[in-house]
């Protein structure tokens, strides 16, 4: 009879486990506190998101979870142990585990969430979140300035865009964007 794979929650002291030395990931301090009281007020959530583990109990998935926990005065948290994957397999968890592909919809967010819980939650707002994002054709009041993000479809497209703003590094030549400007009112 074949080996069944372990993927049984169970829950282990924490001084059981080791930090992965190679975590390819690092969190901010301002991030690691926001974790540590999550985990603080909503301990529950550890259930269904519990640390990885394989050879040697090494944390494979979940790294800045188990700092957070031994920083909220746990004792023990639930895991999965994985050992039993390929050394190939556990890597690409590693990196898989750690890829966030989706985009925040924050104009949804703004609209049917509160922005109190999300920030309370650890959710990285941008700074203007919540004024509201205006249809620039909308705006009248120009007086304490206009942000807007131009999204590019494609990498080229991005460079075109620079260019034309005399972006340079992270720099824009402010002269270049008010004769842009200029330009698109006598348009």
């Amino acid at each position: 009879m074949a080996k069944k794979p372990e993927t049984e929650i169970k829950i282990l002291p924490i001084e059981q486990l080791t930090a992965n030395p190679v975590n390819p990931r690092e969190i901010k301090y301002d991030q690691f506190e926001k974790l540590v009281n999550s985990i603080k007020e909503f301990p529950e959530m550890l259930k269904i998101r519990p640390i990885v583990i394989g050879k040697e109990n090494v944390v494979l998935g979940g790294n800045m979870r188990l700092r957070a926990c031994i920083e909220a005065g746990m004792k023990e948290v639930p895991t999965i142990n994985i050992s039993d994957w390929s050394q190939a397999r556990q890597n690409e968890f590693i990196i898989k585990d750690n890829i966030s592909f989706g985009e925040w919809d924050f104009e949804l967010l703004a609209n049917d969430w509160n922005i109190e819980d999300l920030e309370k939650w650890g959710l990285n707002l941008p700074i203007d979140f919540g004024d509201g994002m205006a249809d620039i054709q909308q705006v009248t009041d120009f007086s304490e300035g206009v942000n807007f993000n131009i999204k590019c479809a494609t990498l080229e497209d991005l460079n075109i865009l620079k260019s034309k703003l005399g972006v340079t590094g992270n720099k824009i030549q402010v002269e270049k964007f008010y004769e842009i400007l200029e330009n698109l009112k006598n348009a």
